[in-house]
């Protein structure tokens, strides 16, 4: 017979969702093989429709969540375009996802620049050597530009102009965590009028 037992083992929902997520996000840490930073973004474009791809979060603050890419990219035009966008973090190792919808703005040029400095040195001529999500004639040509500017900054190598970061500020936070029998702990932190976050159980 199912219990009526939470998953979460308790039935009270923290006031805060980002304590929980911080929560969380260390018990993958320490449970998933591989990048449990790992996030599927989502974006939609001028028309409509949605496109989805894995990004990682590098920050999250008291209020917002940060990842970093190319401006030129299509993800980029389409985030800059709306100023809006969605994630989802599915840990396999814990059985749980959390979902985040909200407002999407350029992170600051320090706070990009101060990130960009902890990159490895390829990865960092990488990025201005990818004209990312543009065609590209050949693999060859991607190994020209990474020689080209490999060259060009022998020593430090400053962030380029179109490359930086998303901060992704939350109107809407659901946490998702799987129980027996599908039974499965769903809750949703939504942001009311005065900026006060408010939480809902939902039917799994």
């Amino acid at each position: 017979m199912t219990t009526a037992k939470s998953p979460l083992g308790n039935d009270r929902l923290e006031d805060d969702p980002f304590a929980l997520f911080a929560d969380w996000f260390e018990q993958a840490k320490q449970t998933e093989i591989n990048d449990p930073n790992a996030m599927a973004l989502a974006s939609v474009d001028e028309s409509g429709m949605p496109s989805v791809r894995i990004v990682l979060l590098k920050d999250v603050g008291a209020d917002h969540f940060v990842f970093f890419t190319n401006y030129t990219s299509r993800k980029s035009a389409e985030l800059l375009a709306t100023k809006k966008g969605a994630f989802v973090i599915h840990w396999k190792s814990l059985r749980r996802q959390i979902r985040v919808v909200g407002s999407v703005t350029k992170a600051s040029a320090e706070e990009s620049d101060a990130y960009f400095a902890t990159r490895s040195r390829a990865s960092q001529i990488g990025a201005w050597a990818s004209d990312q999500s543009s065609e590209l004639a050949t693999r060859q040509t991607l190994m020209d530009k990474v020689a080209e500017f490999d060259t060009a900054y022998p020593d430090e190598v400053p962030r380029p102009p179109h490359w930086g970061g998303f901060v992704v500020s939350p109107q809407e936070i659901e946490f998702w965590a799987d129980g027996d029998a599908r039974l499965h702990d769903r809750f949703r932190y939504e942001r009311n009028q005065a900026g006060l976050w408010q939480a809902q159980r939902l039917s799994p």
